[in-house]
């Protein structure tokens, strides 16, 4: 029988630095109660220092707090430079935070709010702080996605911030494809540098704050079928958390539970859709996200550093 793998099998993460978005609250705040709990050092990146705050005080171990708002590219550079400014390095950088099948809203710099918050800001920020991560052996970036990547779900790139119709559950989709996307176009340009890689996970069906934005139509079925069909955010971290500490994870390799339709249970190796493989849109994908966010990262599509100093630029 195959082993269930659980936060006992996290190894010794002592020495180790890791930053963890969304983490003050649900599978965030899970993820990097785990990690402390093993030892490392981990920054809360959160919108809201003061639940940062009490957060930090529930868990045992290094913690600190680090404002940052994924809805404003200035955020995200201001948070890039504090970090760079108090960490000399960063194993494990941790895209979790995000948004759901929100009302039709707009980020501060005028993108859609679930693919600026889900995607762009963490595109941002990923690139901000690579260069922190490209010289750690070991060093993982894991972009948390959803199995939303399948319902509904294309890089509409004719109407990307769902300018001439909306749909909250479609926005949702192209969000968590995105971080797919993503994830893959990420490692396939750090694949020659042989230190940091990157990874993705989904969590299930968890119970957390997430959903509260859930359609109306939807929100009594599945609070009925709750307790059937999802899990605790403790369980719902486990993914991201094999993913940024096995010691046999995989750059580019994918995680979710192993039970029935990837809904609940432990993690385990579990595929995207077709569509996320799809290497041109990927690459056109990325293209795209440079110029709206202005980041450039400091590995180019050959995996060649873009700059001597091997840091991002923006534009």
């Amino acid at each position: 029988m195959r082993e269930k793998w659980t936060t006992a099998n996290i190894p010794d993460q002592r020495g180790r630095v890791a930053v963890v978005t969304g983490a003050n609250t649900g599978l965030g705040y899970e993820t990097a109660k785990a990690l402390a709990e093993r030892g490392a050092s981990v920054v809360l990146a959160v919108r809201n220092v003061e639940k940062g705050e009490q957060a930090a005080a529930r868990m045992t171990g290094d913690v600190t707090v680090q404002a940052l708002d994924l809805t404003s590219l200035e955020s995200v550079r201001t948070a890039a430079g504090a970090l760079r400014s108090r960490l000399d390095r960063i194993d494990l950088l941790i895209n979790n935070a995000g948004v759901m099948y929100t009302p039709k809203q707009t980020t501060r710099d005028g993108f859609e709010l679930q693919f600026g918050t889900n995607h762009l800001g963490h595109f941002a920020l990923t690139g901000l702080l690579l260069d922190l991560m490209l010289p750690v052996p070991g060093s993982r970036v894991v972009t948390v996605t959803s199995t939303g990547h399948r319902i509904r779900a294309a890089i509409h790139f004719d109407d990307l911030q769902w300018e001439r119709s909306y749909s909250r559950v479609a926005a949702y989709g192209q969000s968590k494809l995105a971080n797919l996307m993503f994830t893959y176009e990420l490692q396939r340009r750090l694949a020659t540098h042989g230190t940091t890689v990157a990874m993705a996970a989904h969590p299930g069906m968890s119970n957390t704050e997430l959903a509260r934005n859930t359609p109306a139509a939807l929100r009594l079925p599945l609070t009925r079928l709750a307790p059937l069909i999802t899990q605790t955010p403790a369980m719902g971290a486990l993914p991201t958390l094999r993913a940024a500490t096995d010691p046999a994870a995989l750059g580019g390799q994918y995680y979710g539970p192993d039970g029935r339709n990837q809904v609940k249970g432990h993690p385990r190796l579990v595929t995207s859709s077709p569509q996320s493989y799809d290497v041109a849109v990927q690459q056109r994908l990325w293209a795209v996200s440079e110029d709206l966010t202005g980041v450039r990262f400091p590995v180019a599509e050959s995996g060649r550093s873009l700059s001597p100093s091997g840091s991002a630029t923006t534009v």
